[in-house]
């Protein structure tokens, strides 16, 4: 009986284990330095700081196939559907080769001597449940200026899928509710008037969340790029709520 106990003991510690996922990321850098094509002759200034999962491979392949994919297709500038590229050193150098390209074609007057790439990708929030990957670009392909933009990919550890509104939200109307009582009280909005007298461009003067919301330890994010409820004179901006406050919206198993 003794034995059978102490069996049945680590058979149950044994299958914990495996229900928890392992998940541990690493940072990696690429620009334009490390590229053959750069050591001498000039090239476009190129940064890629990014994370690589690693542990749990189910999780981690599809968390690095998505970042990968990101990137691939932020640096994209050709005339093709789709990029050709098969990963970001080669992505890289296609961004580079586009300026090469381009660059007879452009006027002196709109010429700043070569485009600009910044991505920036980091693992914003982690528990035993899910992860919170932020990815944000900086892109400058010629003319007056550049763009940027931010994005977050929520992916459940359990499914690997990633996660939608629906997904993270037992109450997605409650916490829509509190965002607009958020935003109207940062953008000095006063209750009941219309959003739109502000400088802004919701649909029929109704509130919107953002295309993604992202997590920290103690807040959630919610960042409308440019051109999203907005001209290009209003600047991208964050809206920051406190975790405290979403937490009776969110689905329960995920905090």
């Amino acid at each position: 009986m003794n034995y059978a106990f102490r069996l049945l003991f680590f058979l149950l510690l044994l299958s914990g284990c495996k229900n928890e996922t392992q998940l541990i990321f690493s940072s990696e850098i690429v620009t334009e330095k490390t590229l053959d094509i750069c050591q001498n002759e000039f090239c476009s200034p190129v940064t890629i700081d990014y994370v690589i999962a690693s542990g749990d491979k189910a999780i981690s392949e599809k968390i690095n196939s998505e970042i990968e994919t990101y990137i691939i297709e932020a640096l994209f500038l050709g005339d093709d559907a789709k990029p050709t590229a098969n990963d970001i050193t080669q992505a890289v150098r296609d961004f580079i080769l586009a300026y090469r390209d381009h660059q007879p074609d452009i006027p002196s007057e709109l010429d700043s001597g070569g485009y600009e790439a910044e991505i920036s990708i980091q693992n914003k929030f982690q528990n035993e449940q899910w992860v919170c990957i932020e990815l944000t670009k900086y892109l400058y392909e010629g003319g007056i200026h550049g763009f940027e933009s931010s994005l977050f990919l929520n992916f459940n550890l359990q499914t690997t899928e990633l996660m939608d509104y629906d997904d993270l939200f037992d109450d997605l109307q409650g916490f829509k509710i509190l965002a607009e009582d958020t935003f109207r009280k940062t953008q000095n909005i006063s209750k009941g008037a219309p959003l739109n007298e502000s400088g802004f461009w919701f649909e029929n003067e109704t509130f919107e969340l953002p295309e993604s919301i992202g997590f920290s330890e103690t807040n959630v994010i919610l960042i409308y790029n440019i051109y999203e409820i907005a001209p290009y004179g209003v600047e991208a901006f964050e809206l920051i709520i406190p975790l405290e406050e979403v937490e009776p919206f969110l689905t329960a198993n995920f905090l």
